[in-house]
């Protein structure tokens, strides 16, 4: 019964730890932008993650979203905003320890313990807007995951990632509670 006990708990926190790599976004903008006044935008990469078919893919989803939203896309030198996407990739580690025989280290009894180091990649996408006649930052999101070796997770992640991203866009359009 120890055991089956044992297992549950090791897998609960397997779980939880692998949950503890979730998506963050934030958000921020300038409270005095007039984004009221903002109906056209262009879109270009700032700095590039090295994958052209995900750059595409951002670039098309963040479009969309802006679209979506009342924006219509027009070139750089008619646009009222410009929005700027920067990628990044990042490797990072995590230690996780399993405990197994009789008691283990905080129980003073007979056991072993293993610690493994599992690497993993992080992604940032960063979008800025600035305004084109101030050339001011007026907003900026940041998305993070863990990046999949799998594009269809990828895809739907980057798409989940603007939809949080552009969830209230822009600034003052969300209902009031």
């Amino acid at each position: 019964m120890k055991l089956v006990k044992t297992a549950m708990l090791l897998g609960l926190t397997l779980a939880v730890a692998g949950g503890a790599r979730a998506q963050d976004v934030k958000v921020d903008y300038d409270k005095a932008a007039n984004f009221g006044a903002i109906k056209t935008f262009s879109v270009k990469l700032g700095t590039s993650w090295g994958n052209p078919i995900g750059e595409k893919r951002v670039t098309d989803d963040v479009t969309g979203a802006l679209v979506a939203r009342g924006w219509r896309l027009a070139p750089e030198g008619e646009a009222d905003a410009h929005v700027v996407l920067h990628g990044a990739t990042e490797t990072k580690h995590t230690l996780n320890t399993y405990y197994s025989g009789m008691g283990g280290y905080r129980w003073g009894g007979m056991g072993t313990a293993t610690t493994t180091q599992t690497e993993y990649v992080v992604g940032t996408l960063l979008v800025d807007i600035f305004d084109a006649k101030g050339k001011n930052l007026i907003w900026r999101g940041v998305a993070q995951d863990e990046a999949s070796n799998k594009t269809e997770k990828n895809i739907k992640k980057v798409a989940k990632a603007t939809e949080k991203l552009f969830k209230d866009f822009p600034p003052g359009s969300a209902p009031k509670k």
